[in-house]
Parts: C-alpha cells; sequence; structure tokens
C-alpha cells in the first residue's frame, strides 16, 4: 500500500465523510473525558484534516502516517490554515515519538489497515506505551457487519472532476478481510486519461476481539458508540468508535 496517487484524491473521495459532526464530535469527547489540551497524536492521520480541526481546537498536534505523499498533502493545508503542526513520517507499528501524550485519536478505520491481529496488538502497546497514565485514546473502525455486507464484494464508482474513479472490492472466504483495487482515470492537459492503480486492504474484528486487545495494551474501555453518534452499537453497526483510557499503574 503506497497511498501515492490515492493521496491526491483522497478528499475528493472522502467528500461524504462529515467531518464537522466527526471533529465535534471527538473533541466534545475528549473534553468530557477530562482532557481539554496538551499533546495530542493523530495516528494515521492521512492528509491532516482531523490534525488541522485538533490544532484550531487548542491541541498540539502530532501527525503520524507511512506514506510520504498524505503527508505532503496534510503539511500544505496546515500551512493554508496556519495550523503549527508537527508531522512525522512512521509506520504505526514502528512508533517511535519524543515523549509523552496526553491524547490520542485514530479516525476513518486507519486500524483496519493494519495486516493482523497481531499488527494491531503491536500499534494500541506503542499507542499505550508513549500515553501519559489517564490518557484517553479515541479511534474508530470498520466492524465485520460492514466487510460482509455493504464493503464485500461491491464496486464503487466515483465520478470527479478531472478523474473518474473505479473502486472494486472482494471479501476474504472468513467474511473479514476485504481487498481494494482502485482504478483512478486522469484526465490529462492533452485531452487524454491516464489509469493509474492502487491496492488498499481492511481487515475487521469482533467487539470481544477489540475488547481484548485493548485490555492487554493496559486500556480501560469508557464507551464505545454506533459510530460518530451518541448511541451503543447493535448488530448492524457498520463503525465502532471506542474511547479507552490508559489506566494508571
Amino acid at each position: 500500500m503506497s497511498y501515492g496517487v490515492f493521496s491526491y484524491f483522497y478528499d475528493d473521495l472522502m467528500q461524504e465523510v462529515k467531518y464537522d459532526t466527526l471533529e465535534s464530535r471527538i473533541c466534545s469527547l475528549l473534553t468530557q473525558y477530562g482532557v481539554s489540551g496538551g499533546l495530542l497524536l493523530d495516528l494515521a492521520c492521512g492528509t491532516g484534516t482531523v490534525s488541522a480541526a485538533l490544532s484550531k481546537a487548542g491541541y498540539e498536534v502530532i501527525g503520524v502516517d507511512f506514506s510520504e505523499d498524505m503527508l505532503m498533502e496534510a503539511q500544505q493545508k496546515a500551512a493554508e490554515e496556519k495550523q503549527n503542526i508537527l508531522f512525522l513520517c512512521q509506520d504505526m507499528q514502528n512508533l517511535d515519538l519524543y515523549g509523552t501524550i496526553d491524547a490520542a485519536v485514530c479516525t476513518l478505520d486507519g486500524l483496519n489497515h493494519l495486516a493482523s491481529r497481531e499488527d494491531v496488538q503491536t500499534v494500541l502497546d506503542k499507542v499505550s506505551l508513549f500515553m501519559n497514565p489517564g490518557g484517553v485514546f479515541l479511534f474508530d473502525v470498520n466492524t465485520v457487519y460492514k466487510h460482509q455486507n455493504v464493503l464485500e464484494n461491491n464496486s464503487f464508482i466515483y465520478d470527479m472532476e478531472d478523474v473518474f474513479c473505479v473502486w472494486q472490492n472482494a471479501l476474504s472466504e472468513d467474511g473479514r478481510a476485504v481487498s481494494m483495487d482502485l482504478d483512478f482515470f486522469i484526465l490529462g492537459e492533452d485531452g487524454l486519461y491516464e489509469r493509474e492503480s492502487e491496492h488498499l486492504e481492511e481487515r475487521a474484528y469482533t467487539l470481544s476481539e477489540w475488547e481484548a486487545m485493548l485490555q492487554q495494551a493496559g486500556f480501560k474501555i469508557l464507551d464505545v458508540f454506533d459510530g460518530y453518534t451518541a448511541q451503543a452499537p447493535e448488530e448492524n453497526t457498520e463503525r465502532y468508535l471506542f474511547a479507552v483510557r490508559k489506566e494508571t499503574v
């Protein structure tokens, strides 16, 4: 997964995401759980939309992503919005911060892109390692239900200005993983289209599996929500939003 050409069209493809609702909910929950400022990690920050919003809200933000192309977009966005954000190019599994953090967020299914449960555990352990006792971690993940009933073997078409995208999914035999192939047809100055491709994969876990992994990493679950609502998850929930706290010794 390189997130090369995908990074340039990521924001266009994510237009359906209600960022205002997402950002407002995150800020509200952080305040509710006692973190109204301080050093905050935006893990798998992508093009930095959430990073910039949290910086505006008064947090000292560190944005981490393994894609240089994504971080270039994020850096430009932060500069345009006059936000002082430290961006680090790191793989989540090799997270290495300069000190400890007071809070962390990981939005839009960043943790689903890890290849295995062992990889997820490694990342949770890393976040816990760099988090101050009592710190709060908010993250969302796609559910097994969404993989099996929404993404599954479906195809999606995005017809945007200067680019046409075909997004094709393939569900694994165990119903947990979705393989995603994206073909971008980009309109050039000569009026011809050039094709670029990206391959992505996501893996989903049950609520009980997430609970076990979080406990092992030293996190206590405060709440689990149905996406960015205030409702508890149901059988047909497509996205879990976890609010967890690093346990004190």
